[in-house]
């Protein structure tokens, strides 16, 4: 229970009890990642519920948004927009660290949200409503799913900072617990959800291959931009899986 609640205080602004910091439990605390994604989807579910019988498509997507980014207190994003300064710079590894470090945001940062923020925007707009609970749920589950799976394969770029203890401490149990979680969430949701699960674990792998190469390993940020990027990524693979007839969906 503790482990859940850390891993609540870290990812939500959703804090039950103020835990004293432990290392140990933090870094562990990875591994209930997925389930404070599928406790945020059911508070989109029920937020989704009631705006939309009173506002249009369009202000109940952006509703959406900002409350995903009240809830996460723009952690995520926050990283996303770091990241993207970073590794577009085209500056050596270090520099790129460097980069990310700085509290500023610049120019790739800001534009890179702006894109996300469209992307999120217009998929949400144009998803059928039957299906819109379901992906409410799935998203942000395996998102973060795909946050802990990097933070365990892939190694850490900084001798310090916060992401080092999850980086240090999530190890294969860890690893197995969020992979039933996410696993579980979408094997409910039929042959879609276990496709999409098998689709952004590679993706997850692919992205933290990408930023490893490009900056020496992981770092907080990356995560972030990890979780910010599946979660866009998803909600456009929905749309090519509306159109497969021989799956078992949900929809």
């Amino acid at each position: 229970m503790k482990k859940f609640i850390l891993a609540l205080q870290l990812l939500t602004r959703l804090h039950i009890f103020n835990l004293p910091f432990d290392e140990v439990t933090y870094g562990k605390s990875s591994m209930y990642f997925p389930l404070v994604g599928f406790l945020l989807g059911v508070i989109l579910v029920f937020l989704y519920l009631g705006l939309n019988y009173v506002f249009p498509v369009l202000v109940v997507a952006a509703m959406l948004i900002t409350g995903l980014i009240f809830l996460s207190g723009g952690l995520h994003l926050d990283g996303f927009m770091d990241t993207m300064d970073g590794v577009l710079s085209g500056r050596p590894p270090e520099r790129k660290l460097e980069i990310m470090r700085d509290s500023r945001v610049g120019a790739f940062g800001v534009v890179g949200l702006v894109i996300l923020l469209l992307l999120k925007f217009a998929l949400l707009s144009c998803l059928p409503a039957q299906v819109m609970p379901r992906v409410l749920i799935l998203m942000p589950v395996l998102s973060r799913w795909g946050m802990v799976y990097a933070i365990a394969r892939f190694p850490y770029a900084r001798p310090q900072g916060i992401g080092i203890y999850l980086a240090k401490y999530t190890k294969s149990r860890e690893l197995a617990v969020a992979a039933l979680l996410g696993c579980g969430v979408a094997a409910l949701n039929g042959g879609a959800g276990l496709i999409l699960f098998i689709w952004l674990t590679f993706l997850a792998h692919f992205l933290a291959l990408l930023f490893t190469r490009q900056l020496g390993g992981l770092t907080g940020d990356t995560y972030g931009a990890i979780n910010e990027l599946l979660e866009v990524i998803l909600l456009l693979t929905i749309f090519p899986l509306l159109k497969l007839p021989f799956l078992n969906f949900w929809w």
